[in-house]
């Protein structure tokens, strides 16, 4: 059976994702480019490689990532998986022990520390041995519930990976330099929440530790720059909008008058800004000194427009 042409999967994605159609244009410009990028890393090694997307919130990487999973999968036929750090996040009731054992902070989701790291790693390593009729499991976390799904209901790849695709807004990320950058607040949160630091040290000890293993295989890291922190808290609280509205149409378990089967975590908008803060850090550090790093960067635009990929070949 043949693949179906380039333009009918593209429109299909688009659609797929509620995208205007002028995201064509995107694709051509920005994504076809890096697919083939990534093809060409593919044919030069013998294993299975792994490339890193990272992005601070909304930028697209979770667009991005789709879009290259399919193509990378249909055109070039190259079999790939793709999973996020997002859905490597501890359960609720882990953070909740991690809060009451090291710090209020980390009941909320998101900075390091916050991640089943030993989990990401088991999937990889299950991608790259597996058999043709392997199944790996892929983790899967319910924002909308602040808690990671069923083990039921994660995704399935079926096969061996030839690439891997991990997205996330911290991916690549590296620790501060030094222990005085640390003290200095960056915002209300770390000033009036975090007074000794206590919170920030365990972040950058994480990060330094087994972040900084995980984050060492990565055989391409491509970065969506985004314009400023103000967009990044812009397009974050657009996000909750959003998984908001999905959330009101979608059907409840349990039957559709039963209205505590589907505890919400949805956030307002004042709560989208203090949760921003708890990124801020690391955010800024990242579209600080990431750009002169990456192996590919995208700038992103405040319309949420992509540039063409600016590839550095690795010596």
């Amino acid at each position: 059976m043949s693949a179906p042409d380039l333009t009918t999967t593209i429109q299909k994605l688009i659609n797929q994702e509620s995208l205007p159609d002028s995201y064509a244009d995107t694709v051509k410009k920005t994504i076809l480019p890096l697919a083939q990028h990534i093809h060409s890393l593919r044919k030069a090694r013998e294993e299975p490689i792994i490339i890193g997307i990272h992005g601070a919130q909304g930028t697209g990487k979770s667009t991005l990532t789709e879009f290259l999973r399919e193509l990378l999968t249909i055109h070039y036929r190259i079999p790939t998986a793709s999973f996020s750090l997002d859905d490597l996040y501890l359960t609720r009731a882990e953070r909740e022990q991690l809060a009451q054992s090291v710090h209020p902070l980390f009941i909320t989701r998101g900075v390091p520390g916050t991640h089943d790291i030993a989990l990401g790693q088991q999937v990889i390593d299950q991608l790259k041995a597996a058999g043709p009729d392997t199944e790996t499991l892929i983790p899967a976390f319910d924002k909308s519930r602040d808690d990671r799904c069923p083990r039921d209901q994660w995704p399935v790849f079926r096969g061996r990976a030839e690439v891997i695709l991990i997205e996330g807004w911290c991916m690549g990320a590296v620790p501060a330099a030094s222990e005085a950058e640390l003290m200095e607040p960056v915002n209300e949160l770390e000033r009036a929440e975090d007074p000794e630091g206590t919170w920030r040290q365990y972040v950058n000890r994480c990060l330094k530790g087994e972040y900084s293993r995980f984050f060492s295989q990565v055989d391409s890291l491509i970065m969506l720059k985004a314009p400023s922190m103000e967009c990044v808290l812009q397009w974050r609280t657009l996000q909750e909008h959003k998984l908001r509205e999905r959330n009101r149409y979608a059907p409840k378990q349990g039957g559709e008058n039963n209205e505590t089967a589907r505890p919400s975590r949805i956030m307002s908008d004042e709560e989208v800004v203090r949760f921003i803060m708890h990124y801020e850090r690391i955010t800024r550090a990242s579209l600080e000194e990431m750009p002169a790093r990456a192996d590919c960067v995208i700038n992103v635009g405040e319309d949420h427009s992509f540039g063409e990929p600016l590839i550095r070949q690795r010596q």
